[in-house]
């Protein structure tokens, strides 16, 4: 081995030593340094200036970095704390280093998403983490599935979330079920077109028949629910023009011109209480229905529906 190759390992051998050196050091600092003072505070939080410092050796400091990571927030979550303000430098600074550490995104997402003391509290910075990591990951599928969740669970953005799944299911080799999963964000959030357009699309991709009929009976609902979203409009409609609640449905037909009355996929009239909530006939035989229930509804078995 020449003199310069001899000096280059021993160099090298000297700065991994080092870095353990260094992360046992910062243990030992943390553990007796006066907590009141310091407590939850990271002194260097720049992902920039880490990777400087890591002198080409990213992939060793993101290790130790997402160790820390791990460590950090086992430890408040077991002390039930309700700050965790190191916790999205920490994983911002493992990402910076290693781009393609998926467990920082996947797990570092549910650290950072949820409210305290279950996690930090802070989905935006989870969403901006998993954005990310799909920049530097774009064939990962697992990870539009992770930031869907983000928006589903922690913003309640539906929207938001029923783009992310569907964008995610285009990736090859995806899981089916992200389709089925963006049909129901679009449902959530009321938008009956794209809803039905994803669970036309889940129905014609498919050779699964439990599949195909669940999309069959998603496609149902939704139009049941469009329907009585409208009709229910038509009826504040009469009620602001006649300063009456409708004695039928047939009123408000006539109020709209419209052609007939109005029926569910099966074939039944839709039905208006009187207190002009209107209502599905049979809303057993509709699984998946959110709108035309009665008061204190509870769904009982479903009836077989006509094939069409």
């Amino acid at each position: 081995m020449s003199s310069r190759k001899r000096t280059t390992v021993v160099a090298g051998i000297c700065l991994v030593v080092s870095l353990f050196a260094s992360v046992i050091l910062l243990q030992n600092i943390d553990r007796i340094r006066p907590h009141d003072i310091y407590d939850d505070a990271l002194f260097i939080s720049s992902p920039k200036m880490i990777q400087r410092a890591s002198l080409g050796f990213n992939g060793l400091m993101a290790c130790i970095y997402w160790t820390r990571t791990v460590q950090y927030f086992g430890h408040r979550h077991y002390n039930r704390e309700h700050t965790y303000n190191e916790l999205a430098p920490l994983l911002e600074i493992t990402a910076a280093l290693d781009p393609h550490l998926l467990p920082a995104y996947q797990f570092g997402a549910s650290f950072l998403a949820p409210a305290p003391p279950n996690g930090a509290g802070q989905p935006e910075r989870a969403v901006q983490l998993m954005r990310y990591g799909i920049e530097h990951n774009t064939g990962n599928w697992r990870l539009y599935y992770d930031l869907g969740f983000v928006y589903y669970t922690e913003l309640h953005d539906f929207k938001k979330a029923g783009e992310v799944f569907d964008e995610g299911s285009k990736i090859p080799g995806a899981h089916p079920f992200m389709k089925i999963l963006a049909a129901n964000m679009a449902e959530h959030a009321q938008d009956f077109n794209t809803a039905r357009l994803l669970w036309s699309a889940a129905y014609e991709s498919s050779q699964e028949s439990n599949i195909r009929q669940n999309a069959v009976e998603h496609l149902r609902s939704i139009q049941v629910d469009e329907d009585v979203t409208n009709l229910q409009n038509a009826v504040t409609r009469f009620v602001q023009a006649n300063g009456r609640i409708p004695t039928s449905l047939w009123e408000v037909v006539n109020a709209e011109h419209w052609r007939g009355l109005p029926v569910d996929p099966d074939g039944s009239p839709y039905e208006l209480s009187l207190d002009g909530q209107v209502l599905v006939a049979n809303p057993d035989d509709f699984l998946f229905i959110t709108k035309g229930m009665p008061e204190g509804y509870k769904r009982g078995a479903p009836r077989f529906h006509a094939k069409g």
